[in-house]
């Protein structure tokens, strides 16, 4: 399943900051829509979405079993009705984080940067999901995408900080981080 993000004039979300972190930025948008769909959702006109980021939810890597196990227990799914805050921080990576190897990577991600275990305590106040789209020809590596209460607003920016201030960030090129609102979904 592809999901599409469109930066544009409508949609479900409305942005609230978006801010170019590290590297060039996205153009700004007043409102954010989600898409989900079999195949990447082309963009439609141009008069309607200044940019459109597609990627795909794929298998969890760089984890052990019991990491694994341990976010699957604690993870809530996306779409809490509660959920009315969302953050989409696309990430690309440098080619120096794509030349080592996958082992190499998992010791910066988890042994020295404990991006898993550092951040199982959020969960389940913050819902989380990564797209990969660097095998798509899309201009990032990764979408990331978290919905979490006004109430836990806070800390979802600890975690932010948190993941910022890793090794493993310093592989980052490029960040754009977009905060968005909408109302509360009906129990319905």
């Amino acid at each position: 399943m592809f999901t599409t993000f469109r930066g544009g004039q409508s949609g479900s979300w409305r942005v609230v900051s978006q801010a170019a972190v590290k590297g060039a930025g996205l153009l700004r948008t007043p409102s954010l829509s989600v898409v989900y769909s079999p195949s990447i959702a082309l963009p439609i006109l141009p008069s309607q979405n200044s940019w459109r980021l597609a990627g795909v939810a794929s298998h969890v890597r760089y984890v052990e079993r019991a990491e694994k196990e341990k976010l699957v227990a604690a993870q809530a799914d996306l779409g809490r009705r509660e959920a009315t805050c969302a953050a989409l921080i696309p990430i690309k990576k440098s080619q120096a984080w794509w030349d080592l190897t996958q082992e190499e990577r998992r010791r910066i991600f988890e042994d020295k940067s404990h991006h898993i275990a550092a951040s199982l305590k959020y969960l389940p106040a913050i819902a989380r999901q990564l797209y990969h789209c660097r095998d798509l020809g899309e201009p990032f590596d990764f979408l990331t995408w978290f919905e979490y209460e006004p109430a836990h607003a806070d800390a979802f920016e600890e975690l932010v900080a948190m993941l910022r201030a890793t090794e493993e960030w310093r592989y980052v090129e490029r960040e754009v981080d977009i905060r968005v609102e909408r109302e509360r979904l009906d129990a319905g």
